[in-house]
């Protein structure tokens, strides 16, 4: 189905991907809107680097982050800022449909794109894009407002400019990257990484 769209959006995301990180500074006047969720004025921060296309951060999202967001984030302790990590054409794909629906949509869309990925993430590249479409509809995104997005080659390119400055910012060469008050940490269990919240917490 919009295998013409899927041409398009595909010079897009390979445009953003394949002219290199350093080419990127034209896309900067681009918003490329942060996605949050928690406590605002939390004095404990958790930012998460991850990637869509990565196992690791699949199982994290899957085994850590229920209990870190009843635990945690829903209860306004701490505040979690969560950032893509493209060091994939199917990774940054993911992020332009988690965008597409907002931020109200955001972390719907980021959980079917982790329980999923398995699925999602196989074929050709047109049918990764049907793949993508489909989970786009199960969210309740129109397919024309889906279609915009991924052809939107100035924002792909924003994307990953912003991924660039973020991760050597914060020294990100892996996924999934936690920073807890900006202080590095690898993957976590989530034992291990309640531990750290509450020493950061004081409880």
């Amino acid at each position: 189905m919009f295998r013409r769209e899927f041409i398009k959006y595909s010079l897009a995301a390979t445009a953003a991907s394949s002219t290199g990180f350093a080419q990127m500074a034209h896309a900067q006047d681009v918003k490329v809107v942060e996605m949050v969720l928690g406590n605002p004025d939390a004095s404990v921060v958790l930012k998460e680097y991850a990637s869509f296309t990565c196992p690791h951060c699949a199982s994290f999202h899957t085994n850590v982050m229920p209990s870190l967001k009843t635990d945690y984030i829903d209860t306004g302790k701490i505040k979690f800022i969560y950032r893509e990590v493209y060091f994939d054409r199917l990774g940054l794909w993911g992020g332009m449909l988690a965008r597409c629906g907002g931020p109200e949509k955001y972390f719907g869309i980021s959980d079917m794109l982790y329980k999923r990925q398995r699925e999602w993430t196989k074929g050709s590249g047109a049918e990764i894009a049907e793949n993508l479409y489909t989970i786009g509809r199960i969210a309740g995104l129109k397919n024309e407002d889906m279609v915009a997005c991924l052809q939107d080659d100035v924002m792909a390119k924003a994307l990953v400019a912003e991924f660039q400055k973020n991760a050597e910012a914060d020294g990100v060469n892996s996924t999934p990257t936690l920073l807890i008050n900006d202080v590095s940490h690898g993957n976590q269990s989530y034992g291990a990484l309640k531990k750290l919240l509450d020493a950061q917490l004081g409880s």
